[in-house]
């Protein structure tokens, strides 16, 4: 299984100038947006890494899923969330020849920790043997940065201003978030249960 982020997350979206306020950086002057591409990364950085963390995609964009086999025929779940929509779905057989499949054989249920593509039959469309179903999706919680749930748009700014604050360390760190960009994003952390055929 892989998946693909088809589109980025849109500069417009990202908070730059809430980000600035909370690192008390100067505004107003002629050359105040030098450091915008510089926290335009580290914001970058911090939406990929929760968006890791907690399975949840953060600012909506597209993305593409390969699958090679259903864990269960009945219906699919999808690799992150909160899915907005399906746009696509289509089998790929060997000969990488294409079957696209009517929307009228799929349903999704819009579920905000583990999203699913229903069959409206008995069972999905069979993948062909050795080839793959293509599925796109487009995901995320809101199409820009004020749609966001308060504690995931905070947990943002405080873990890129923690990556601006050791912007210039070299050493070899620990690894985790910091405690309090944990405790905010803890509730939308995804539990897998793989013996429920859904993870």
């Amino acid at each position: 299984m892989m998946l693909i982020e088809e589109t980025a997350v849109p500069q417009a979206a990202l908070p730059v100038n809430e980000f600035k306020a909370h690192l008390r950086l100067g505004t107003g002057f002629s050359d105040g947006d030098v450091q915008d591409m510089v926290l335009e990364s580290f914001l970058r950085a911090a939406i990929a890494a929760i968006e890791a963390r907690t399975g949840k995609i953060l600012v909506e964009r597209v993305f593409s899923w390969t699958v090679t086999r259903w864990r269960d025929p009945a219906g699919q779940a999808l690799p992150v969330a909160p899915v907005q929509g399906i746009t696509g779905f289509k089998l790929r057989d060997r000969a990488d020849e294409e079957e696209l499949i009517d929307a009228a054989y799929y349903r999704l249920e819009q579920d905000a920790q583990r999203p699913v593509m229903w069959s409206t039959g008995s069972c999905l469309p069979s993948i062909p043997p050795g080839g793959v179903a293509d599925i796109c999706f487009v995901a995320g919680y809101a199409p820009d940065w004020n749609g966001l749930p308060a504690d995931l748009g905070q947990a943002v700014i405080l873990l890129a201003a923690h990556y601006y604050e050791y912007r210039h360390e070299t050493r070899r760190g620990e690894t985790g978030l910091p405690l309090g960009v944990t405790g905010l994003i803890e509730r939308y952390r995804t539990v897998r249960l793989f013996a429920g055929g859904r993870a």
